[in-house]
């Protein structure tokens, strides 16, 4: 924040600008787009496959929709041009309309984490670990919690 004079002589409080911030204008994309819609899982569906487990992990995947990769066919697609160049997006950007879908795919099927026993979970949690690896997925470790004993009590998730 810096403080500014106006023509009153008044001290005004304003933010100055620190660097480009993108809006990239995905309209014609996304109507050409062959929609996918990943619904979200309902809650019973949820809650019926976590019944039998005691040990759970929460992951959270650093930077959400930037760390899945768009296919280089499609790099070109997501072309914008700035004062610096023409570039292309490599990773799902903010604004394509399958972003969601697809990172909510990439959510359900990497980051579920649980197990009826402490090694169950351990053994499932490495094989995430080692899926995460490959795919080069970076995990948030901030907001990650590893083998967590759980109970369910009236719908709703109760640490012990």
């Amino acid at each position: 924040m810096t403080v500014v004079a106006n023509d009153k002589n008044e001290l005004i409080a304003q933010r100055l600008p620190t660097g480009w911030r993108m809006c990239i204008d995905y309209r014609k994309l996304n109507k050409a787009t062959k929609k996918d819609h990943f619904p979200l899982p309902f809650i019973d569906e949820m809650l019926e496959r976590l019944a039998n487990h005691s040990f759970f992990c929460f992951l959270d995947g650093y930077s959400g929709y930037h760390q899945i990769p768009i296919h280089p066919d499609d790099q070109n697609k997501t072309t914008f041009t700035c004062p610096y160049g023409t570039y292309a997006y490599r990773r799902m950007s903010f604004g394509l309309c399958n972003a969601p879908a697809s990172f909510k795919r990439c959510m359900m099927s990497i980051f579920s984490v649980y197990g009826k026993t402490f090694d169950h979970c351990l053994e499932n949690l490495d094989k995430v670990l080692q899926r995460c690896n490959e795919k080069d997925l970076v995990l948030n470790w901030e907001k990650c919690h590893f083998m967590v004993r759980e109970g369910i009590v009236l719908g709703h998730l109760v640490s012990e």
